[in-house]
């Protein structure tokens, strides 16, 4: 494609997956690499959804006078384990979520799911292997395993972060101004990566 054709690594992570040496991303976080070029995620996921949770008219106050500024919340996933919350800010709404975007591609991170429910039993990948707790500013969010065909209980701007990660049952406690939608999806997104963070070897091999 052209758009491969034009990029020119400047990362030594960059350069391996462009030659080939890395060809999917599970291995970038099972060596410990931080992600700095928003093409390697291009590269190995082509397929990344993306959705605007919110888009909000901010004001600064400078010696030459007001500026005003859009800033867009993004949340980007494969819907199968594979989720990134990201901000932008651009005078252009246009600009503001494509800076979003490329933040929200970035900080793409694993989530493991699981049928964590005493209610369900059933093995399947729909939910959370196990409870877990996310904070962002005043916000705290709770996970909880839910059981098949219960939806996602929780509110809307942490139900996008939820099916984009590919979560499609759960129960949930908020503490906190959930309206306060960047602290609310950055809460939840931190939630969702404690299930990989808590992963043990036997889990690696598996």
């Amino acid at each position: 494609m052209s758009g491969e054709e034009e990029w020119r690594p400047r990362t030594e992570l960059g350069r391996m997956v462009m030659e080939g040496k890395i060809t999917s991303i599970y291995e970038i976080f099972e060596m410990g690499y931080r992600i700095k070029e928003v093409e390697i995620v291009d590269a190995l996921l082509p397929d990344l959804v993306d959705e605007v949770i919110d888009i909000t008219l901010v004001q600064k106050q400078t010696d030459a006078g007001e500026r005003s500024r859009f800033r867009a919340l993004v949340a980007v996933g494969n819907m199968d384990g594979l989720v990134g919350v990201g901000l932008g800010k651009a005078q252009r709404v246009r600009t503001a979520i494509e800076k979003a975007i490329r933040d929200a591609k970035l900080n793409i991170y694993p989530i493991r799911r699981g049928c964590g429910s005493w209610e369900c039993g059933c093995g399947e990948p729909h939910s959370l292997p196990f409870k877990v707790w996310g904070k962002c500013g005043s916000v705290e969010v709770t996970l909880i395993p839910g059981p098949k065909g219960l939806g996602l209980v929780i509110g809307d701007t942490a139900k996008t972060v939820l099916r984009l990660a590919g979560v499609k049952d759960c129960w949930s406690k908020t503490r906190g101004d959930t309206r306060t939608a960047v602290s609310f999806a950055y809460a939840t997104f931190n939630a969702l990566k404690m299930t990989w963070k808590m992963m043990t070897p036997r889990d690696w091999a598996s």
